[in-house]
């Protein structure tokens, strides 16, 4: 994409020495090349134990029904809604990074989109599997879409939140994974002509007969601007219309205005914590430090920070309306969250999400890898709690306390969550031992204006003032990938 001016003393976006056109492409594609290493095998075979425990999970359920989870009369939704939309939320930050950071050209998005686009997808499957197997009759699951019949039309209930979430779901996950494998296009051509045999033609399939004419290359970007246009709504309609599955009802602690940006920015919050997660994970495993630097690290921080501390205020603003509306049956289902059965997973809830989000004013705290490594962790838990004391301690002490009823989640229940999980690392490991994990024509936009090794040269030649050198070092301090020595020489 077109590149922009930027200050000559900003951080790198690419790190090392003698960074050249081939070495990105040597250094991208080494995973998929060559052999993969001992830890990728290790992660490969957890995350597919997990998998394996989702399919007998998924299939217990199926033969014996959702009478096998901890589901009662009182408490109908519980740990597999929970998840649903756990996952829905994670699969946002994907699409942020691919399509509203391209439409505002931030170009350190460059190094992580391909691995956020990657997560969207992946996450939105698994959120799937909650809704087919929660129907009860899965086979059933076809007659969401309005499919014509022997007897006519089999339309659908148009006025229902759960019906406005397949169409909002299905149309963000088609319009993901265009944008997805368009990006990929470029990156399989140049896996095909490296390859030989079989490889060659797999990947000249793949790549949908690429040239690299500069007429490709202007569709390309044509195509990229149109899709990115496309999904930026989707970002805010997704996890808006999961809200209104809550917000349409007349459930005390649902029925609220403020659910819809509140779901849009907790799942942006969750969303760039899982990239955080896997992406600081991947770029040691892979040796992709030059890539993802500590620039990226405390960009993606920052947004945690921000969206962070806009859930906190939606939950603030709960409160306040619970507490202004009079309404007695409102009023004791925030108070339940304090003062219930279920305090332990409201104090997990603000504590993941408030108190240890705002570690992250500190500048020392965003650029530390373990730590943001670790708080990215805390984040993803926090908000599972959220949406199960969402769900659970609103559903489980209704109008009638002679109806109130614990849940207790069974085997299964516990067993499709972990599943999950696995299927998701399972097919993450997947694609970055087959697919390039970095967009690679993409990051070589960057190599004449913000890598290292352009700006190295810029103070080298005295194109800078003393003071700017100064502050350029110190923002240097906190980079892994960075030789502070070789400054110190200059």
């Amino acid at each position: 994409m077109a590149s922009h001016n930027e200050s000559i003393i900003r951080e790198p976006l690419i790190t090392g020495k003698d960074i050249t056109y081939a070495k990105i492409t040597d250094d991208i594609l080494f995973p998929v090349e060559n052999k993969a290493n001992k830890a990728w095998w290790i992660g490969f075979i957890v995350a597919s134990l997990g998998a394996c425990l989702w399919v007998f999970a998924v299939s217990w359920t199926f033969w014996y029904g959702i009478g096998s989870w901890g589901l009662n009369k009182t408490v109908g939704w519980a740990w597999d809604i929970t998840g649903f939309v756990w996952w829905v939320g994670i699969g946002h930050a994907g699409t942020l990074i691919s399509a509203i950071l391209l439409l505002f050209r931030q170009k350190w998005r460059n190094s992580i989109n391909r691995s956020a686009e990657a997560m969207t997808i992946f996450a939105v499957i698994c959120a799937a599997t909650y809704v087919v197997s929660h129907m009860g009759r899965p086979w059933m699951a076809l007659y969401c879409l309005p499919i014509p019949n022997q007897y006519g039309s089999l339309w659908v209930n148009f006025n229902s939140p759960l019906i406005w979430d397949v169409f909002a779901i299905s149309t963000y996950f088609s319009v993901s994974l265009v944008f997805w494998y368009t990006g990929l296009l470029p990156d399989f051509a140049t896996i095909r002509d490296r390859a030989t045999g079989l490889r060659r033609r797999i990947y000249s399939i793949c790549s949908f007969g690429w040239t690299g004419s500069v007429k490709t290359w202007q569709r390309f970007e044509t195509v990229s601007l149109i899709l990115a246009g496309i999904s930026t709504p989707l970002v805010l309609s997704v996890h808006t219309i999961v809200s209104m599955d809550f917000a349409t009802s007349l459930e005390p602690g649902w029925h609220t205005t403020i659910f819809p940006p509140y779901f849009v920015a907790g799942a942006i919050f969750s969303g760039f914590a899982m990239v955080q997660t896997l992406l600081l994970v991947t770029r040691k495993v892979l040796g992709l430090e030059n890539y993802i630097t500590m620039f990226h690290i405390e960009s993606m921080n920052k947004i945690i920070l921000v969206t962070g501390s806009i859930v906190g205020v939606a939950y603030l603003t709960e409160f306040f309306i619970a507490y202004y509306s009079g309404g007695e049956y409102e009023q004791y289902t925030f108070l339940n969250r304090f003062i219930g059965p279920y305090w332990w997973a409201g104090c997990m809830m603000y504590g993941c999400n408030i108190l240890m989000t705002q570690l992250m004013w500190f500048k020392r705290v965003r650029t530390s890898i373990a730590i943001s490594w670790a708080l990215s962790i805390v984040v993803n838990i926090g908000m599972w709690f959220e949406r199960f004391v969402i769900i659970v301690t609103s559903l489980h002490r209704d109008y009638i306390p002679s109806s109130w009823a614990m849940f207790y989640p069974t085997w299964v229940d516990v067993s499709v969550f972990i599943g999950s999980i696995g299927v998701f690392f399972t097919c993450f490991l997947l694609f970055i031992r087959f697919f390039p994990s970095i967009a690679i024509a993409e990051v070589k936009l960057l190599v004449k204006s913000s890598s290292e090794q352009a700006k190295k040269k810029l103070i080298d030649e005295g194109h800078l003032e003393p003071s700017q050198v100064e502050f350029y070092k110190e923002t240097l301090i906190n980079y892994d990938s960075v030789e502070i020595s070789d400054y110190e020489k200059a």
